[in-house]
């Protein structure tokens, strides 16, 4: 939860704290699939439109339901407070601006087109959410006559799943098995060494999400990632094969195979 956020209670601090956490896990997994998105449309149009049917399905079953169930609570709350009002009338706008452009990365006729339509979707989705982070959720925990956990309880589309993406977990594989691998040459790169740290492992998840059966990514990391190992063999049992490229001591590139 941002520092600056004051809640009327410990539970409305909680509700806070799990919406943007959900939004990290949304934005991480968004910013993967493009990543994938962009990497496929310069290499090969086939496997780019696979990519972007993922991206779309990811869209229509997490990133718009969230966007519809938020109207229904936190703007419909919000827009009873008289210093909301123009805001939640912008936010709407915006969700008006990003149901577009997952209709236009529908109806993309090409793998280029398809990649920009995603880029624009991803920007306009990280900076749509600081503003959800940073002004709606502060004003609706601080209301003394708003309950936010009264609010979001039970909501799926607003709290997630509840997944750890915690990259300090303890555990993990070690992630030497070697096998697998990849006949491609130019395999796509994802370097997480500039994402936040919030967002790392969900980007990781979407991008793996967007890598077809045979073929595979190369993932840069700022440390050795077990954790997150840990975290892919558990969500994906046996699907990815892992080969450490280079262990440090400035990055740690693994391909990832998906068999």
């Amino acid at each position: 939860m941002s520092t600056l956020t004051l809640a009327s209670d410990p539970e409305d601090a909680a509700a806070v704290e799990a919406v943007e956490a959900h939004h990290a896990q949304l934005a991480g997994e968004l910013a993967g699939r493009v990543a994938m998105l962009v990497a496929a449309a310069d290499r090969d149009p086939v496997e780019a439109g696979e990519v972007r049917a993922g991206l779309v399905a990811f869209c229509d079953r997490d990133l718009i339901p969230h966007a519809v169930a938020e109207e229904g609570t936190l703007y419909a709350a919000a827009r009873d407070l008289p210093e909301a009002r123009l805001l939640v009338d912008g936010m709407l706008a915006e969700h008006r601006r990003l149901t577009a452009l997952v209709d236009a990365l529908r109806e993309a006729g090409s793998a280029v087109r398809a990649a920009a339509d995603g880029r624009a979707l991803q920007v306009l989705f990280e900076e749509h959410l600081d503003k959800e982070n940073d002004l709606v959720l502060p004003l609706l925990a601080g209301a003394p006559d708003i309950s936010l956990a009264g609010l979001l309880g039970g909501m799926h589309e607003l709290l997630g799943g509840g997944e750890a993406t915690d990259e300090s977990a303890g555990g993990g594989c070690g992630g030497t098995c070697g096998c697998g691998g990849s006949d491609d040459v130019d395999v796509p790169e994802l370097d997480v060494r500039d994402v936040p740290h919030a967002l790392r492992h969900a980007t990781v998840f979407g991008a793996l999400g967007a890598v077809p059966a045979g073929r595979a990514m190369v993932l840069v990391a700022p440390h050795d990632p077990l954790p997150l190992l840990r975290q892919i063999e558990d969500r994906h049992p046996g699907v990815f094969a892992v080969d450490y490229q280079q262990r440090g001591p400035e990055a740690w590139r693994l391909l990832l195979t998906h068999r």
